[in-house]
């Protein structure tokens, strides 16, 4: 895959995670993962997600609840390592099946607009934390889990995207950290990380500055229609 095709991937990715709140791994590990394989895409995608979460952390920084994020990512550290351990050994076309099939059935949902019920017990945070922390060490797809449970605790506007962004930062700040641990961070990773670079900044500069003039609803319905597509091709 060009380094220019990348680039253009995470620049969409970035864009679509500035206006929606979420969908930057989701659609970068789908796009990248067959052109650059699963060795190459999973860190980079890690070091796109904390570089882009970290500005968008700063932008929605007052309605963050730090005491609810400090359960999630808690657990999350157990499941890290566990998911990073589970890429290292797993069979590439399995981790393409799994990951297309999550894509699908995230999307399915997110697109059914399920009333789910409201939860408001702290036990939930720790069990979601930890499924998070599997996913996020292994495919980057931690960010799901958490939006199924950000809709049972009720999150809206601001208050979603501050808690996503800071599940992002601190998660694939733990998984920078295992993978470099394990020497996935290549010169191929180093090197398309450094073509992304204006990618993510001009996906951050043109989200941000749209956000307020798009319909959320409808760009949300696009971005997870697209995502459907992305599953169905990753598991056929």
């Amino acid at each position: 895959m060009s380094p220019v095709l990348v680039a253009v991937i995470i620049f969409f990715a970035v864009f679509t995670q500035s206006v929606a709140g979420f969908g930057l791994p989701l659609i970068a590990m789908a796009l990248l993962i067959q052109g650059l394989g699963v060795e190459v895409a999973t860190p980079l995608v890690a070091l796109v997600t904390f570089s882009a979460g970290v500005v968008l952390l700063y932008r929605y920084r007052a309605a963050l609840k730090p005491r609810l994020l400090v359960q999630i990512i808690g657990a999350s550290l157990v499941g890290i390592p566990l998911g990073v351990w589970l890429l290292q050994t797993a069979d590439q076309q399995l981790v393409l099946t799994l990951l297309g099939i999550g894509v699908v059935i995230y999307a399915l949902y997110a697109l059914s607009n399920l009333k789910l019920p409201e939860i408001q017990h702290p036990i939930w945070a720790y069990g979601i934390g930890f499924v998070a922390g599997i996913l996020s060490g292994a495919y980057n797809l931690g960010g799901p889990v958490v939006v199924v449970y950000g809709s049972c605790r009720r999150w809206v506007g601001a208050e979603f995207k501050s808690t996503m962004q800071g599940f992002f930062v601190v998660s694939s700040l733990i998984v920078i950290a295992a993978y470099a641990i394990t020497g996935s961070y290549t010169p191929v990773v180093w090197e398309n990380f450094l073509y992304c670079l204006p990618a993510i900044a001009l996906g951050l500069g043109a989200g941000l500055s749209m956000d307020r003039f798009m319909n959320p609803v409808m760009f949300r319905r696009i971005v997870l229609v697209l995502l459907i597509a992305l599953g169905l091709n990753l598991i056929f």
